[in-house]
């Protein structure tokens, strides 16, 4: 089986973060054609091939591609040790690692992390947001030490992990004051007017259409959106109403300068929080559940769910 030659590795890494072999050159102090040997060696080792020829240029294979992201970790971990030895004065932080769903509302994420940010021992916080199954792949290879999502683990995806319930909260609905005056009471007012909904990969957005059948309403749909900060921006801007959890009622109404027109208890927002651990062991996801359970959503005792495979 063949070794990792490191420097080989290296020599890689720059020239894929640099887009060419004289770029590297340059950087590393070395001639294009030791370069350029050096990674030839490198494939015949490994026994793939990590960059094409396309014009003059270079281009990541796919092999090259994955093995762009491990080299990342590699030398980043590498920098992050230099840097604790350099200077081993201070106390040694623990890097939490956290994605969040684009489709949880911004102010529920940052609440919810916030205990990390006042844990007893230092802690670095890398926050990545994105689509959830893209978050869950990182999860799996353990990129990251927790996903926040509007959902528990999906079905349809072989990865094993835990879902852990944070709480929920109905929603309210909220408009521009100029889109809201002089209105029908609510929720008739909804009947025929523009409105923003989430994407329908949210988890809301089906729960939104059911209660939207339930009371025969037919609001005009204007806009789907996956990302709930950008949704609250074009409610702000007016284009339509919108709807966020009542357990951040307050802040919307600052932050956008909207206002509350009606509240759907039976709808509800859920939270929860995806590790790989059925039995939570690390100290911050700990902290982070019971902040949520306790303070956010109220004491709310749920069972950690299945694994999947």
């Amino acid at each position: 089986m063949a070794t990792l030659n490191f420097k080989h590795l290296r020599y890689f890494w720059m020239v894929a973060k640099s887009g060419s072999i004289a770029r590297a050159s340059e950087q590393l102090h070395l001639t294009p054609q030791s370069i350029s040997g050096q990674l030839s060696e490198f494939e015949s080792a490994l026994g793939v091939e990590v960059f094409r020829r396309v014009g003059r240029g270079l281009e990541l294979t796919e092999t090259g591609q994955r093995m762009l992201g491990y080299a990342e970790q590699i030398f980043s971990l590498g920098d992050e040790l230099l840097d604790a030895l350099r200077d081993d004065t201070h106390p040694q932080s623990i890097t939490f690692r956290v994605g969040i769903a684009d489709s949880v509302p911004k102010m529920v994420a940052y609440r919810l992390v916030e205990p990390s940010l006042g844990f007893e021992e230092p802690v670095k916080l890398i926050c990545r947001e994105g689509r959830l199954t893209t978050l869950l792949a990182d999860l799996a290879v353990h990129r990251l030490d927790m996903v926040i999502a509007d959902r528990p683990m999906p079905e349809n995806l072989n990865v094993r992990s835990y879902g852990h319930f944070l709480g929920e909260s109905g929603v309210s609905v909220f408009g521009a004051k100029s889109l809201a005056k002089g209105k029908q009471p609510f929720p008739a007012l909804l009947d025929g007017a523009p409105f923003l909904l989430p994407g329908v990969e949210v988890a809301l957005h089906a729960r939104l259409m059911h209660w939207f059948e339930a009371e025969r309403l037919h609001p005009r749909i204007v806009g789907e959106f996956d990302d709930s900060a950008l949704l609250k921006a074009f409610g702000q801007a007016g284009a339509g109403y919108f709807v966020a959890p009542t357990a951040i009622e307050d802040y919307v109404v600052r932050q956008n300068d909207v206002q509350v027109v009606g509240r759907i208890e039976t709808v509800r927002e859920q939270t929860y929080a995806i590790t790989n651990e059925r039995k939570l062991t690390h100290p911050i996801i700990s902290a982070i559940c019971r902040f949520a359970q306790h303070d956010i959503f109220g004491a709310i005792e749920a069972p950690a769910r299945k694994p999947r495979r």
